[in-house]
């Protein structure tokens, strides 16, 4: 079964940074593109970021853009998300996706397995 778990969150300052990891079996992971997404109660689902199967290539939101890198280490079956200059509009439930192909999408329901999250709080 695919099984998709997520790490890393807690809290940090203004400024901050994180590293949140995704842990990802059950699939060819290197086979799959693989996205992170962030859910804010009230405020809805907003896509993140997203990278292509070889790790090759990227894409990200507006709002993140130039803070946070997506990366990937297919030998360990691993997501990861750099946040860095992180804002108190960051804090959000992060949790990452496995993509129907192995190309780069933003649109979610291209996605078909999803993590449960991990909370990231940006507050001083």
């Amino acid at each position: 079964q695919v099984q998709l778990v997520e790490s890393g969150g807690g809290l940090a300052q203004p400024g901050g940074s994180l590293r949140l990891s995704c842990t990802a079996s059950g699939f060819t992971f290197s086979s799959y593109a693989m996205s992170w997404s962030r859910q804010v109660p009230g405020k809805g689902l907003e896509w993140v970021s997203a990278i292509d199967s070889d790790g090759s290539d990227s894409y990200y939101a507006e709002s993140v853009k130039g803070r946070f890198t997506i990366s990937r280490d297919n030998a360990k079956n691993t997501l990861y998300l750099q946040m860095n200059s992180l804002k108190p509009e960051d804090t959000a439930l992060y949790s990452c996706q496995k993509a129907i192909t192995n190309c780069i999408t933003d649109k979610l329901h291209e996605y078909d397995y999803w993590g449960q999250g991990t909370q990231v709080t940006v507050s001083s």
